[in-house]
C-alpha cells in the first residue's frame, strides 16, 4: 500500500498543508489516517479524495459544498467538461482502445490523425487531452494504472519514431538544448514532444530523460556544450522546495539559459533572473521550440 506524507500530498495536489488543516478544523473532516503512534499518513484512496477536491475547488466550487458530496458523485463531477473539442470521434476511439488494451486500433487512429492534421496538432489537440482525461479517470476509479501506462508507452513510441524520422540540417550557430526532468518527476512525454519540436525546427538537443541529478547534468553540459537546460514539471516530488531547486540550477549553470514548463510551476515563486524563462502554456512552448538565437537569452514568454 502506498503511504504519503503531508509534503507529498501538498506537491501532488497543489493544496497547501496549512489549507488542509484549516479545512479539517473548520469542517470537522479528517483527510488522513493515523499510525498506532498517532502519526498521520495518507494512502492511495486519501490521495484520490484530495485530488478530486483540488480539481473541483480549482474550478470555482466552494470547499464547504464539496465536502458534503459523497465520493461517487465527486468522481462523476471530475469527469465533466473534459473533451477533445472538434476531434471528438478520434478521441473516443483512442479512449476505447486504451480501455481495451487495443494497440492496433490505437496506432491506426493516431496514424490517421497525424496524416490528417500533423503530429504537432495531434499531440496538442488529442493526445494531451486524452492523457489528461485518463488521469482524471484514474482519479475517479474508471481506469487502472496499467491502462494509463499502456497509453503512455504507445505515445512515447510514436514520438521516438517521429523524431528519428525527421531529417534536419543543423546550422553552425544553433542552440543545444539539454532535455530532462528533475529528480522525482517521471513524466517523459512532454520532454519527448519538445525534443521532436526542436529537431523539427533545426535546433540541436541532448536527451537525458527523467530523474536527472544536477551533477550528471553538469557533466553532460561540459561534453555537449549545451546552451539551454529545459525541463517540464508535472509532479514535483523532490524533497527540496521548487524555489530552492530553481535557484540551485541557476547557481550551478550561471552561463546557461534555464527554461521550464509544466503545471507544477503554476502559483510558485519563480526566479526573476534573466537566465530563467517560464513557458506558461503550449503556445509559449511552441515559440521557444521555433526560436534559435544562440547569442541571446531566451525570450520571456
Amino acid at each position: 500500500m502506498n503511504r504519503f506524507s503531508i509534503r507529498d500530498i501538498e506537491k501532488l495536489t497543489g493544496i497547501k498543508a496549512h489549507t488542509l488543516r484549516v479545512w479539517e478544523q473548520r469542517y470537522q473532516y479528517d483527510f488522513s489516517k493515523r499510525k498506532e503512534g498517532g502519526h498521520r499518513y495518507y494512502d492511495g484512496e486519501d490521495l484520490k479524495k484530495i485530488l478530486r477536491l483540488s480539481l473541483l475547488y480549482k474550478r470555482g466550487n466552494k470547499i464547504s459544498s464539496l465536502l458534503e458530496i459523497d465520493q461517487a458523485q465527486l468522481a462523476s463531477y471530475c469527469l465533466q467538461d473534459v473533451n477533445a473539442g472538434i476531434h471528438t470521434e478520434p478521441f473516443r476511439q483512442l479512449l476505447e482502445a486504451v480501455t481495451n488494451f487495443d494497440e492496433e486500433t490505437f496506432n491506426q487512429v493516431v496514424h490517421l490523425q497525424v496524416l490528417h492534421i500533423g503530429l504537432q496538432k495531434t499531440m496538442l489537440d488529442i493526445i494531451f487531452p486524452l492523457l489528461n482525461l485518463i488521469g482524471n479517470k484514474w482519479l475517479c476509479d474508471r481506469v487502472i494504472p496499467a491502462q494509463e501506462h499502456f497509453c503512455s508507452e504507445l505515445v512515447k513510441k510514436k514520438l521516438l519514431l517521429a523524431t528519428d524520422g525527421l531529417e534536419t540540417v543543423f546550422t553552425e550557430n544553433t542552440r543545444t538544448v539539454l532535455l530532462f526532468t528533475p529528480t522525482g518527476e517521471s513524466h517523459e512525454i512532454p520532454i519527448l514532444f519538445m525534443q521532436y519540436l526542436l529537431k523539427k525546427n533545426g535546433t540541436k538537443s541532448v536527451y537525458y530523460g527523467k530523474n536527472a541529478d544536477i551533477q550528471v547534468l553538469k557533466k553532460i553540459c561540459e561534453m555537449h556544450h549545451a546552451s539551454h537546460l529545459y525541463f517540464h514539471l508535472i509532479t514535483h516530488l523532490d524533497d527540496r522546495p521548487l524555489e530552492n531547486y530553481l535557484q540551485e540550477l541557476l547557481s550551478h549553470f550561471p552561463d546557461k539559459k534555464i527554461v521550464a514548463a509544466g503545471p507544477a510551476l503554476q502559483n510558485q515563486s519563480l526566479p526573476s533572473s534573466p537566465s530563467f524563462t517560464w513557458l506558461k502554456d503550449s503556445e509559449a512552448m511552441l515559440k521557444f521550440s521555433a526560436v534559435d538565437l544562440v547569442n541571446s537569452w531566451a525570450p520571456q514568454y
